[in-house]
């Protein structure tokens, strides 16, 4: 007989004998099931089952040391001798058979032997033990069992004590990781403040003094790979998020690190339409460490990060950096790499860090500018730098204290303004105050100065006047942008608010400015009245026309055109242009605004919309949506919408509408529009 032919006649064996071995056990736990017999009358029923099968056959277990329910008996010569000999095994499961003609005979046969009944016998009786726990190993079991528990629970309280001081942004580690010293890290702390109220971190603390084990897994590379371990299934979580989302934005910032190295934040924003109300998300993923910042390392960067995430680049519909030549660049920046990879990717400037830079420029616009914010700064300096004047400071003033003028945030000098705008006279009396009583003669001189040219100049309080009002709105509109819930339609329409602001402003604003710096100027006893300036006199040459001279203007028309004029046209030229991107987007999704903005489009204007929309979302002739399926889905989705959509005072937002719609499960093609808007 063949290899082959053997070891399938061992499979059927085998097979045949597990079919009766199944009938056993399922008969001992149908037993063991009924209440009503006891652990004894159970293998009396299972012994005489048994011998119902075996027939004639007569088996000695008193004589059979391989049964499980002897073994606590034997000795040690009869453990060694169990131990040599191994399990019995029958003659046909040994040799197997090579007279098919007659397998059913052998079979048979094999069914009744002794020594199968009996192995069957001892395996069911070794799944009863193990059920019941009665093994020969049962307090070693038990043993490792508690010592299990008591290792889970310690993992467990450490875990927490990671998780709290992850989420609360809490330094780890201090000096050393000595548990007697009294000037610990974060983590032992918690630790030993845990092992006060609970017994099992008690006595885990207890085995680490007494030296009773090893491995006590408070070590700085246990922190680190639990931190590690819970950042990836955070991330994890991210990202399967994120594909079922499917479209995705990228947001991307650079800045060096304590260790002087650059390292750029990936944060990914997608709409989560799984849950309502439908929430936009912004995750952040890692820091990216980077060496080259330029625009192709940059983006090079991106593209590693995105394909180790298993995200596809294909599949991103917005983008935004701030306004670095290497992120914004139209030739060799980010956003243009990405787009000629992916021009749907559409780009967006940081909108707060734009309003940043307006102001900026604004206050570099001019001397005049740099001179006024300049001052402002050297007046907070002067208190600042001594506890002695700052308490003058503190004992003239009633509300606000003078703040610091910020490097970066600019639309925050607007505290600054605001300090000194409404407490011009306290501040001009503390200034001489400090003047009088100091020793230092170059302070005494910045102070008088300050408290009578800058602080008596009506130049100086029109703008004040004039900053604060320019500072004002613009902050308020900063804020707004950087709230959770700032959507694209109301950042349009603040951001046209503010242009139309400006643009009122420039026609009345100078006006209404002088008349609020002369009640000031009235308060404080300052003459509201520009200084006039001597005029150069120039020799008149002999083809100059007398007549042809312009007039000289007054102090008051020099300040509003060589100053006024040219902050205000610098903000508006700056929004104009730095926001140019959001009218673009105006352009494409204007009509998915709102509900009211919905209604009022007629069936040509709609399908327009739908077309123009189907263009940029195109790439290689094939486009995200189909303009005609669209366009009857908004037209039935007008019909759809309730009543309250076309109220004024309730007109329903973008996020409102998309919930509609996937509850209504009938817009596809609307939904796709609306997350990438």
């Amino acid at each position: 007989m063949t290899q082959s032919m053997k070891g399938s006649m061992n499979k059927f064996v085998l097979k045949e004998t597990s079919i009766v071995q199944e009938n056993l056990i399922v008969n001992v736990d149908n037993l063991s099931a009924q209440e009503n017999h006891s652990d004894e009358q159970i293998e009396e029923m299972y012994v005489a089952n048994t011998m119902g099968i075996e027939e004639n056959e007569n088996i000695d277990h008193s004589l059979n040391i391989f049964g499980p329910r002897v073994w606590n008996s034997l000795d040690t010569k009869m453990r060694d001798l169990l131990a040599e000999k191994g399990p019995i095994r029958s003659q046909l499961a040994e040799d197997g058979s090579r007279d098919w003609k007659h397998l059913s005979e052998e079979l048979r046969e094999h069914e009744k032997c002794c020594e199968q009944l009996a192995n069957l016998r001892s395996m069911v009786e070794l799944q009863v033990m193990l059920r019941k726990n009665e093994t020969i190993d049962k307090e070693l079991q038990e043993q490792i069992k508690n010592e299990t528990q008591c290792w889970r629970g310690v993992l467990t309280r450490i875990i927490a004590v990671v998780k709290c001081l992850a989420k609360n942004i809490l330094s780890f580690r201090g000096k050393n990781e000595n548990m007697e010293d009294s000037s610990k890290c974060n983590f032992l702390g918690l630790i030993e403040m845990i092992a006060e109220f609970d017994p099992i971190m008690q006595e885990h603390l207890r085995f680490i003094k007494g030296k009773e084990i090893h491995h006590h897994y408070l070590s700085h590379k246990i922190q680190n790979e639990l931190i590690t371990n819970m950042s990836l299934k955070v991330k994890n979580v991210v990202i399967e998020k994120v594909k079922k989302a499917k479209y995705y934005s990228v947001i991307l910032d650079c800045t060096p690190d304590a260790s002087h190295k650059e390292q750029m934040t990936l944060i990914l924003r997608c709409v989560d339409v799984s849950c309502v109300p439908v929430k936009i998300e912004e995750y952040f993923i890692e820091f990216l460490n980077v060496e080259n910042t330029s625009g192709l390392s940059l983006f090079n960067e991106l593209c590693d990060a995105l394909d180790s995430l298993g995200l596809d680049i294909n599949n991103i519909r917005g983008q935004g950096y701030d306004n670095g030549s290497n992120m914004k660049g139209k030739h060799q920046g980010v956003q243009k790499r990405l787009l000629d990879i992916n021009p749907r990717a559409f780009y967006m400037p940081c909108g707060s860090h734009c309003l940043n830079l307006v102001i900026c420029d604004m206050a570099n616009s001019c001397v005049k500018s740099k001179s006024f914010f300049g001052a402002c700064q050297c007046m907070y300096t002067v208190f600042s730098n001594s506890t002695k004047r700052w308490s003058i400071l503190l004992d003239c003033l009633d509300n606000l204290t003078l703040k610091s003028l910020c490097t970066t945030r600019w639309e925050s000098h607007i505290e600054s303004v605001k300090a000194i705008k409404s407490q011009v006279g306290q501040i001009r009396e503390a200034l001489l105050k400090v003047a009088d009583l100091t020793e230092d003669a170059r302070l005494s001189r910045d102070a008088r100065l300050l408290a009578t040219h800058e602080l008596s100049s009506f130049e100086f309080l029109l703008s004040l006047v004039i900053w604060y009002d320019i500072l004002y709105n613009i902050n308020s509109v900063s804020k707004s942008l950087q709230s959770e819930t700032m959507h694209i339609d109301v950042a349009v329409k603040q951001l046209k608010g503010l242009v139309s602001f400006f643009e009122n402003y420039r026609e009345e604003g100078f006006a209404s400015a002088i008349n609020s710096a002369k009640e000031i100027a009235s308060n404080i006893r300052v003459d509201p009245v520009f200084p006039e300036r001597r005029q150069a006199s120039r020799k008149r040459q002999f083809d100059e026309v007398a007549n042809t001279e312009r007039e000289p203007q007054t102090a008051e028309e020099c300040f509003r055109t060589d100053y006024f004029l040219v902050v205000v046209d610098i903000a508006l030229l700056e929004l104009r242009s730095r926001f140019e991107q959001l009218n673009n987007f105006e352009e494409m999704f204007g009509f998915l605004l709102d509900g009211k903005q919905l209604m009022a489009l007629d069936e040509d204007c709609l399908r327009k919309c739908c077309v123009n929309l189907e263009s940029v979302l195109k790439k290689d002739d094939a486009s995200d949506i189909d303009a005609h399926d669209l366009l009857l889905e908004l037209q039935m989705l007008q019909e759809m919408l309730p009543l309250e959509a076309y109220d004024t005072n309730k007109s329903w937002t973008a996020i409102k509408i998309l919930e509609f719609a996937l509850k209504m499960d009938v817009f596809p093609t609307v939904v796709v529009a609306y997350q990438f808007y």
